[in-house]
C-alpha cells in the first residue's frame, strides 16, 4: 500500500469510526431510558439484556453505515480540499479516480459487511425485540399461535392446528385432510400431537385418528393408532407457520424458501416476499452508490465550492433514501415488479453517482446543484 493510501485511509478512517460509534453511543442512551425502568422491575440479568442489546446491533449498522460513510466522506475529503491536499496531489499527477481509489475499496468492503449483516441478522432484530419485549411483560420467551390453518395447494392437504410455538418442531390437536383433484377428501387424519425429525424428514403422528373416505363422502375404514410415521410428505415446521411471518422479519433464505414453498399462492400475495428479497440484495449496495455521489462531491476547489458540493451530496442522499421507501412500498402493493421496487434507486442513484465521478475525473465542472438548492432556501 502507497503513502498516499495509508494516509487518505488514516483521515478517512477516523472520521468513519468516530461517526459509527457515535451514532450507536446516540441510540444506546435514548433505547437504554425508555427501556431502564422495565428491566429494573422485571429484574433481568445484565447478561439478558447484553443479549438483547447484541440482536438490535447488526439491524443498527446496516442503517448507519450508508449514513456515516456519507458524513466521513465529505468530512475527510472537504478537510482535505480546504488545506488544498488534493490540489497538491493532482498536481504531482496523481489522478482524481487513483485519489479516490482507497476510498471506494471501503465503500466495497462496506457494503459486503452490510450484506453479510443483513442476510439473516438484521431482519431478525426488529422479531427478536418483539420477542424480547412480550416475554419480558408476560414472562414468556416465544409466543403461542393459536388457530392455524395451512393449505397446501400443490399435494391437495389442509391443515388445522390447534396450537405450537413457532420455532418448534411439535403441534398440538392436529387435524390434516387430504383431498383428490376434484377436492373430495379421500384421507382425514385427526391427531394429539404432530411432530416433525429434520434429520429425516419424517413427520411422526401421535396418538392418531386415520379416516378413509370413498369419492361419494361415505367412511371405507377408521383405524386408531400410538404412532404414524409419513415421509413423503413436503410441508415443513417453517412452511406451516410461514402465514405468521412478517416479509420485513424474514432473512434471505428464509424468503427464497417462502417463495419456494408457497410458489402456488397469488402474486398479489407473494409480491411483499419477492419484493423484500430484492430489496435485502440490493440495500448492502448503497454504500458503494454513497461513494460514487459523496466522493466527488466532497472534493472541492473552493470553501464556497465544498458547502455547495456537501448540500448536495446530502440531498441526494435523503432523495435515495425516500425513493427506496417508495419503491418498496410500490412493490409490496404490486404496483411494480418486485426487482424494480428493490434496485431501481441503487440503479438510478448508483447511475448519477457514475455521471458525477466521470466529470470530476474528467476535470469538468459538475451540475450546478447549489443553484437549486440557492432558490430552495
Amino acid at each position: 500500500m502507497r503513502l498516499l493510501d495509508r494516509y487518505i485511509l488514516r483521515n478517512f478512517l477516523q472520521a468513519y469510526l468516530y461517526c459509527i460509534a457515535g451514532f450507536i453511543s446516540i441510540w444506546l442512551i435514548f433505547d437504554v431510558s425508555d427501556n431502564i425502568s422495565t428491566f429494573l422491575d422485571q429484574h433481568l440479568p445484565l447478561s439478558r439484556v447484553l443479549h438483547y442489546y447484541l440482536t438490535q446491533i447488526p439491524e443498527l449498522l446496516v442503517i448507519l453505515l450508508p449514513v456515516s460513510l456519507l458524513l466521513a466522506l465529505l468530512f475527510c475529503l472537504g478537510r482535505m480540499s480546504r488545506a488544498n491536499e488534493i490540489v497538491s496531489m493532482l498536481t504531482a499527477g496523481v489522478s482524481v479516480p487513483r485519489v479516490l481509489l482507497p476510498l471506494i475499496a471501503i465503500g466495497v468492503l462496506t457494503s459486503v459487511a452490510s450484506a453479510v449483516l443483513n442476510y439473516s441478522l438484521a431482519p431478525h432484530a426488529d422479531q427478536a425485540r418483539r420477542t424480547f419485549l412480550e416475554g419480558v411483560h408476560s414472562r414468556r420467551q416465544e409466543k403461542e399461535v393459536i388457530g392455524q390453518i395451512f393449505r397446501n395447494r400443490s399435494d391437495n392437504r389442509t391443515w388445522f392446528i390447534q396450537h405450537f410455538r413457532p420455532g418448534e418442531n411439535e403441534f398440538y390437536t392436529v387435524q390434516i385432510l387430504q383431498q383428490d383433484g376434484q377436492g373430495n377428501i379421500t384421507r382425514d387424519y385427526l391427531a394429539t400431537r404432530v411432530f416433525y425429525r429434520p434429520e429425516s424428514k419424517v413427520w411422526d403422528l401421535q396418538l392418531v385418528k386415520v379416516v378413509d373416505y370413498d369419492p361419494a363422502g361415505n367412511i371405507k375404514q377408521a383405524q386408531i393408532r400410538g404412532s404414524l410415521l409419513i415421509t413423503n410428505w413436503s410441508e415443513t415446521p417453517f412452511r406451516l407457520a410461514s402465514a405468521n411471518y412478517r416479509a420485513e422479519s424474514l432473512g434471505v433464505a428464509e424468503l427464497r424458501d417462502y417463495l419456494n414453498f408457497n410458489a402456488d399462492f397469488p402474486a398479489t400475495l407473494l409480491a411483499p416476499f419477492a419484493t423484500h428479497l430484492q430489496y435485502r440484495l440490493a440495500l448492502p449496495w448503497a454504500c458503494l452508490v454513497v461513494v460514487f455521489i459523496a466522493a466527488p462531491l466532497g472534493i472541492g476547489f473552493s470553501r464556497r465550492g465544498i458547502l455547495s458540493s456537501v448540500a448536495s451530496a446530502i440531498l441526494l442522499i435523503f432523495a435515495m433514501n425516500f425513493l427506496t421507501h417508495l419503491f418498496l412500498a410500490l412493490g409490496e402493493g404490486y404496483r411494480i415488479p418486485p426487482w424494480v421496487g428493490g434496485w431501481a434507486p441503487n440503479i438510478i442513484f448508483g447511475a448519477i453517482g457514475l455521471c458525477l465521478f466521470y466529470l470530476r475525473a474528467a476535470n469538468r465542472e459538475l451540475p450546478r446543484f447549489h443553484l437549486a438548492w440557492s432558490r430552495l432556501s
